[in-house]
């Protein structure tokens, strides 16, 4: 069930019997000389499609827009301030809550949101008392499936951002949408967070030892079979507790 393509009554009879929602966030930065600018967002929407349609669990749509601040040398790339996005993770909360959700899921597509939707769940549970809230932040591509056939398929070439496996799986959803660059694999990288100015100095084409020429859509879907099957039975245990 999709939140956006849902009448309010539609909603009020779902919290009739269950609280729990899946709420996808991402961002919109670059990926690389191949990788889609909204690949964080397309990645966590349709993973979180996926698990609503593997549990029946409601779907909030995607937050597309996260703190990116760092890949702010290369155009296209939109950020919130940390400040302003945890506010918008609270508020999305504490609205949700009025009326009655109570289990929070979030799938989250890109690393730069952790810390914030950590702090935002703090400030949440701070102000919430006693009314049962729970949330948790899932990083789909932390879940071991995911990293055991990046592994397979990639080995070392998986890299940290602008990785072979996100650039496959949104080739997967938007086939019509592949981009092909000729490039060689990047050379082996350490995480780094500076401004936009320093990453590009550092990482001149946006990818952090990862080697996305590898991408294929077939690989796309494995990944996501893969991570919706694993999130969806975590879904389905949290959204029960």
């Amino acid at each position: 069930m999709q939140l956006a393509t849902c009448t309010w009554a539609e909603v009020e009879s779902y919290l009739g019997h269950s609280t729990g929602i899946v709420l996808p966030i991402g961002s919109t930065e670059q990926h690389g000389p191949n990788g889609l600018i909204g690949t964080d967002a397309i990645c966590a929407d349709a993973i979180a499609r996926g698990i609503g349609d593997a549990t029946g669990g409601l779907v909030a749509p995607v937050l597309p827009v996260g703190m990116a601040q760092h890949h702010m040398g290369f155009p296209g790339t939109m950020t919130l301030r940390p400040s302003t996005l945890l506010s918008v993770f609270r508020d999305c909360i504490t609205s949700l809550a009025q009326h009655g959700f109570r289990r929070f899921y979030f799938v989250n597509g890109h690393g730069g949101n952790i810390p914030v939707v950590q702090s935002a769940i703090a400030e949440v549970y701070g102000e919430s008392g006693d009314r049962g809230l729970l949330c948790e932040l899932r990083n789909w591509w932390l879940r071991p499936p995911v990293v055991a056939l990046a592994r397979e398929l990639y080995g070392e070439h998986e890299g940290i951002h602008a990785t072979a496996s996100e650039v496959s799986l949104t080739q997967h959803v938007f086939p019509d949408y592949i981009k092909r660059v000729d490039m060689e694999p990047a050379p082996p990288a350490a995480m780094f967070f500076g401004d936009g100015a320093a990453f590009r100095r550092r990482f001149p084409d946006g990818r952090m030892g990862s080697h996305p020429g590898l991408s294929r859509p077939e690989h796309g879907k494995r990944f996501l079979d893969a991570v919706v099957a694993d999130l969806a039975k975590d879904y389905e245990a949290f959204a029960a507790s």
